[in-house]
């Protein structure tokens, strides 16, 4: 009887301690895949901004010929651009891209008193594919932040946090709006000229 409880004490231990570790695996499983999702999502934001950025160049291009007397508005975008592919984290990503949708803004504004502008099909075009850009950069923000909101809560979460302590994760930023985006846009004043 000795041996078979000793046995059965045996079988408890193993069956305990798989059980463990078993859980041990998927919590860190669990970590590793949400700090892979803000991974991913960040990767995807960047590709969007690179073809953004693509895009600008073109854009500048088309508008020269009718812009002449619109140095600024131009070369802000291009300061913009360079603000956006200098930029490697974060807080400046969402700065610089602040700045690149000012300086779109602007000029798509000046465009307006361009009528032979506006209506070139490569103008138009580029406009849809920069609006589409930004709708889609908006939308992998919102996962990011998403990704970066989850995988904060959960490294600080019992039991993740001891683990995450011991792999040394650290919380992530997210994409914050800056003071500008947050005020009030007054529509009156842009349709007074």
């Amino acid at each position: 009887m000795n041996s078979a409880l000793v046995a059965l004490v045996a079988v408890a231990v193993f069956l305990v301690a798989g059980g463990i570790i078993a859980y041990g695996v998927m919590l860190y499983n669990n970590l590793v895949r949400l700090k892979r999702n803000i991974e991913k999502a960040s990767s995807n934001i960047d590709v969007l901004l690179k073809q953004r950025n693509d895009e600008i160049p073109k854009l500048i291009d088309s508008a020269q010929e009718y812009m002449d007397y619109e140095k600024d508005v131009l070369n802000e975008i291009t300061q913009a651009r360079t603000e956006v592919q200098k930029a490697n984290n974060p807080k400046d990503k969402a700065q610089a891209d602040q700045m690149m949708k000012s300086a779109l803004g602007n000029f798509f504004a000046v465009a307006e008193d361009y009528p032979d502008l506006k209506s070139t099909e490569q103008f138009q075009q580029l406009q849809e594919r920069i609006s589409s850009i930004e709708d889609q950069i908006s939308d992998r923000r919102e996962f990011y932040n998403s990704s970066v909101t989850t995988y904060n809560t959960r490294i600080n979460q019992i039991p993740y946090n001891f683990l995450a302590n011991s792999m040394n994760y650290q919380e992530k930023e997210v994409f914050e709006a800056s003071e500008d985006e947050k005020q009030d846009v007054n529509i009156s004043d842009q349709f007074s000229n």
